[in-house]
Formats: structure tokens, C-alpha cells, sequence
């Protein structure tokens, strides 16, 4: 087992790592910003977790809705992702489109974060769920640490408009739409059948509730992101009028 002793971790960004079985003893911790999934986190013999979650569903009043068990309680969650993206890109549709191509802070652009949200619908509802083995469109993006995959595109230097990736993306909401519009007792309770072929998710069987909620997280926790990097991309926009 790897062991760091009397060693200083300073300003460092960790990106896709996993904290698993990890224990800190007698450790300063100083301005430690943490954005993860968060499982069993235990600070000075508190379990943190459960109060983190609580806080975010404070601030968040929609956020429990993400968590849906009955057909109508995916319907009402979809409601909530299409009415507060609806707001979040009528607000990028105010800044300069080049700005909508800028990372911030080695994060995905506005673009990027759209094409990848259409990714991960075509994962999870149109070839884990509707069985469609390769339903890729040449503008999903992966998330960074996938395995290059064949078939599966990858363009990280691909410069869509805003109207383009839009384009895109609200059909892939509408095909979640009209999923979730139909949806039943029966269907939710059931498990997809395995998908042949390469790409993600792997070819074996999902529940089905399993696979709509990856995807209202991925909606949700993107659309903060965006919104975060918004508000940067404005006040560079600002600034530049000074």
C-alpha cells in the first residue's frame, strides 16, 4: 500500500482520481476544495457525507426531485433538467460565441459540456435502453478518461456553433422526452437487454431506473458547472468593456 509521510501536497488540482480505502492521520488540512461523489467521508469522527448531501438539497430545492423511484417522478425530474437548462443557455446565448469555446480552469467549454451531455444520453437511453448499438453522432464527446473506443468519436477540436451543438442535443432530450412520457411501472422495473457491439455502457444488463438516473446526474451536476463557468466567462466579458 502506497504511504506519503511527512510529504506537502501544495497547489496541486487532482483530476479523475479515486480515493478509495484512504485514510489521513495527523495531517494539517488547509483550503481543501473538493467537487467528487461523495460516498463514506469521515472527518475528525464525523460522517460528513450525509451532511454534505443534506446542504446541497438545501440550497438546491430541485435536487431531491433528481432522485425519482415512480414513472411520474422521472417525468417531474425531466421537467426540472428541461426548464433550468432552458435558462442556463439562454444565458450563454448572451455572451460572445468564441467565449462559449473557452475552458475555464482546464474545465469543458460550454460546447464541450453540451456534446458531452449528448453523449451520455446516447449511452444510456439510446443504446442501453433502446438497444441501439452504436448511436453516436460525430459531435458526442466522451468524458476525458475513456479508452479511445472504435466506432466512438472523439473530436476535441471540433468548433460547433451554439445553434449546432443545440441542434444535437435537443434531439437527443427529445428522445428522453418522449422516453420518460411513456413510461410505466412495469418498464421501470425492469432491466435493459445487453448491447453488442463496442462503446459505452459495457454489453450486460442495467436496470432501467439505473440508467435514467445516471443521466439526470449527469444532467444536473453539468448544468452547475456551466453555470459556475458562466458567471466567470461573464466577468471576463465585463472586464474586457472596462
Amino acid at each position: 500500500m502506497p504511504e506519503f509521510v511527512n510529504q506537502e501536497f501544495v497547489d496541486v488540482t487532482m483530476r479523475g482520481v479515486i480515493f478509495n480505502r484512504v485514510t489521513i492521520h495527523d495531517s494539517e488540512v488547509i483550503d481543501l476544495d473538493i467537487h467528487a461523489e461523495i460516498g463514506r467521508l469521515v472527518v475528525n469522527g464525523v460522517e460528513v457525507g450525509p451532511l454534505v448531501e443534506a446542504e446541497l438539497d438545501r440550497r438546491y430545492p430541485d435536487r431531491p426531485k433528481m432522485r425519482p423511484t415512480t414513472p411520474d417522478g422521472f417525468r417531474e425530474a425531466y421537467d426540472v433538467v428541461e426548464r433550468l437548462w432552458a435558462g442556463t443557455v439562454e444565458r450563454a446565448r448572451r455572451l460572445d460565441p468564441a467565449l462559449l469555446h473557452e475552458s475555464v480552469d482546464g474545465e469543458w467549454s460550454f460546447i464541450e459540456t453540451l456534446r458531452h451531455l449528448s453523449f451520455a444520453t446516447d449511452c444510456w437511453v439510446r443504446r442501453a435502453i433502446l438497444g441501439d448499438p452504436s448511436p453516436w453522432d460525430p459531435l458526442d464527446l466522451p468524458w476525458d478518461g475513456m479508452e479511445d473506443t472504435p466506432g466512438v468519436p472523439r473530436d476535441r477540436a471540433a468548433r460547433p456553433s451554439l445553434d449546432e451543438a443545440l441542434a444535437l442535443r435537443q434531439s437527443r432530450m427529445a428522445t428522453v422526452r418522449e422516453f420518460v412520457d411513456g413510461l410505466d411501472e412495469r418498464t421501470l422495473a425492469s432491466e435493459t437487454r445487453p448491447v453488442d457491439g463496442p462503446g459505452w455502457p459495457p454489453a450486460r444488463a442495467f436496470p432501467v431506473a439505473e440508467c435514467l438516473r445516471v443521466v439526470l446526474s449527469e444532467e444536473w451536476e453539468h448544468r452547475l458547472y456551466a453555470e459556475r463557468d458562466l458567471a466567470v466567462l461573464e466577468s471576463r466579458s465585463k472586464a474586457e468593456l472596462v
